[in-house]
C-alpha cells in the first residue's frame, strides 16, 4: 500500500470538499510525475470499502496495465472495479455495471464521443477528471463537462520541496517555425519535415555529448524516419540507442523498455510513445526533436526527466524552440482560465508572462529574474555588455522572426559542431580553462581581441 504524500492527501481532501459542496463532475489537475494514479487508487479504495462501484477509463493499454497494478497494490476491491480502455468499454456499454464513481485518466481527451457516450450513460455517478493539463487544443474546453476544478501544487513548489528534480533547459533552434502548419490540433508531419533543419540529427548527438554525456535520455521525434535517423547517429558515435514507434511489436517494445529501465540502453528514441503515464524512472535527459502546439504534449515531453534523485539536475534539450510557445515547464499557469471555452471570434488576450532569456554562450534558457549580476545562471557568463545579443521572449509568444541574436546563435552552433575543442569550452567560464588550446578556442568562439588568450595564459602560468 502506498503512503500518500502530503500534497496527494491535500488533493483528496479538496475533492471530497468539492463533493460536499454539491459538485458531481470535477477536474483534478496534477502535474506529470506527481503520482496521480496513486491518488485515484486511494479514492477507489475508499469507495469500494464502502461497497460503491468504481469505473476507471483510459485510452492506452500500457497505462491501463500500470493503473490496475497500482489499484491492486493500494487495496482496491477489484470485484467492485471496472477498469478498461474507453475504446473497449464504449462498445460494451449495455453490459457495464453502474458505478458510483468514475475516474477518468488523461481526461483532456474526455470530450471525445467515446468518452461522452460512457459518461452520459451514468448521469448519477461522480466523475473525477484527472489530467496534468486540463486544456485542449480544440475550441471546446472542459468547462462544458465539469462543475469544478481542483489545481495541484505548482511545478516550482514541487521542485522546491524535492518531489521533482531541478532542471537546466537549453534551446538550439534547429527549425524554421514559419513553415509549421496545424491540422487536428497539432503540427502536420509534412510541415515538420519542411521546418526541421537537415543538420538536426548530427546536432542532437553533438549537443547531447556537450550537455548531458552519459545520462539516460529519451528523444522525441515526429516521424519514424526521423527517429531511425537519430538512433543511427547515436550508434555511429558508439552510444547505445534504440528506436521505438507505433509499429514496433508490443513484445519487443516491452523488452526494450525493460532494458532501458535496467540501464542497458542509454538513448530511447521514440515517436509518440512515451508521453502519458508510462513509467521510466531513470530518465535524466529529454531531447525534443519535434515541435508541438499542444501544451499537454509539451509538458509530457519536457517533464519526462524530472523524477527526483539525490543530487540530480535534469537536462532538457529543445532543438525546436518549444519554449517560445509555452515558456519553461515550471511556468505558472492559470488552469481555471485554461478550461474555459472561448468564442472563436474573440482574440486570446496577450497575458504576457515572465520574460525568458537565452544565453548566447551556452544556449541555456532561463527566467530573466533568475539572472544575478547580469550573468547567465546556467553557465555564469557575464551578459551585461552583450544585452543586445541575448534574446528575451514572453512565454505566450507563438513565433519569433530571425534577428541578429538568432543568426549569431546558429553561427555559434555550427562552430561548436566543427571544432571539438570549442565544444569542450562552450559551457565553461574563463576560470575553468586549463590549457592554451582551450583559451584560444574560447577567444575564437567569443570573438575576443587578439592577445586576450595570451594575457590570460600568462596570468595562469601556462606560458612564460
Amino acid at each position: 500500500m502506498f503512503k500518500l504524500r502530503d500534497y496527494q492527501q491535500e488533493t483528496i481532501d479538496n475533492i471530497y470538499q468539492s463533493m460536499r459542496y454539491g459538485n458531481h463532475r470535477i477536474v483534478v489537475q496534477q502535474p506529470p510525475r506527481t503520482g496521480k494514479t496513486v491518488i485515484m487508487a486511494e479514492i477507489a479504495r475508499r469507495a469500494t470499502r464502502r461497497g460503491n462501484r468504481i469505473m476507471f477509463l483510459i485510452h492506452r493499454k500500457e497505462v491501463l496495465a500500470q493503473a490496475i497494478a497500482t489499484f491492486k497494490a493500494q487495496g482496491v476491491d477489484m470485484d467492485l472495479a471496472t477498469m478498461g480502455m474507453v475504446q473497449t468499454l464504449t462498445r460494451r456499454i449495455d453490459n457495464l455495471s453502474t458505478p458510483q464513481v468514475i475516474l477518468v485518466d488523461e481526461s483532456h481527451h474526455s470530450l471525445a464521443k467515446s468518452y461522452l457516450r460512457i459518461l452520459k450513460t451514468f448521469p448519477e455517478a461522480y466523475v473525477l477528471y484527472f489530467t496534468a493539463t486540463p486544456v485542449r487544443t480544440g475550441h471546446k474546453q472542459m468547462d462544458l463537462i465539469s462543475d469544478d476544478l481542483i489545481p495541484g501544487k505548482s511545478i516550482k513548489w514541487l521542485t522546491e520541496h524535492g518531489f521533482l528534480a531541478p532542471f537546466k533547459y537549453y534551446g538550439l533552434g534547429d527549425i524554421d517555425r514559419s513553415k509549421l502548419r496545424k491540422a487536428n490540433g497539432d503540427y502536420t508531419n509534412s510541415s515538420m519535415d519542411e521546418a526541421l533543419s537537415h543538420q538536426i540529427y548530427g546536432h542532437i548527438v553533438q549537443q547531447y555529448q556537450r550537455l548531458a554525456k552519459g545520462k539516460q535520455a529519451v528523444v522525441y521525434c515526429h516521424s519514424i524516419e526521423s527517429a531511425k535517423e537519430v538512433a543511427a547517429k547515436f550508434k555511429q558515435a558508439n552510444i547505445s540507442a534504440v528506436e521505438l514507434d507505433g509499429e514496433t511489436p508490443a513484445k519487443k517494445r516491452d523488452e526494450i523498455v525493460e532494458k532501458f529501465r535496467k540501464q542497458k540502453i542509454t538513448i530511447l528514441v521514440n515517436v509518440n510513445l512515451f508521453t502519458e503515464g508510462i513509467d521510466l524512472p531513470n530518465v535524466d535527459c529529454v531531447i525534443m526533436a519535434r515541435p508541438t502546439s499542444s501544451l499537454a504534449l509539451y509538458l509530457q515531453f519536457s517533464m519526462r526527466c524530472l523524477n527526483p534523485r539525490k543530487g540530480k539536475t535534469a537536462i532538457i534539450i529543445d532543438h525546436v524552440d518549444n519554449f517560445l510557445t509555452f515558456g519553461l515547464p515550471n511556468s505558472d499557469r492559470d488552469w481555471n482560465k485554461a478550461i474555459q471555452t472561448r468564442d472563436k471570434r474573440k482574440k486570446k488576450p496577450n497575458t504576457g508572462g515572465p520574460a525568458i532569456c537565452q544565453c548566447k554562450y551556452c544556449f541555456g534558457i532561463f527566467y530573466r529574474a533568475d539572472m544575478q549580476n547580469n550573468s547567465c545562471p546556467l553557465c555564469g557568463h557575464k551578459l551585461e555588455s552583450e544585452r543586445k545579443d541575448y534574446k528575451v521572449v514572453n512565454v505566450d509568444l507563438q513565433e519569433i522572426k530571425a534577428n541578429e541574436a538568432i543568426k549569431h546563435r546558429k553561427a555559434m552552433v555550427n562552430k561548436i559542431l566543427s571544432d571539438q575543442v570549442v565544444a569542450n569550452v562552450a559551457d565553461k567560464s574563463p576560470g575553468q580553462l586549463n590549457t592554451v588550446a582551450e583559451l584560444k578556442a574560447y577567444a575564437e568562439l567569443h570573438h575576443y581581441k587578439k592577445g586576450w588568450w595570451y594575457y590570460v595564459a600568462k596570468k595562469k602560468g601556462l606560458i612564460r
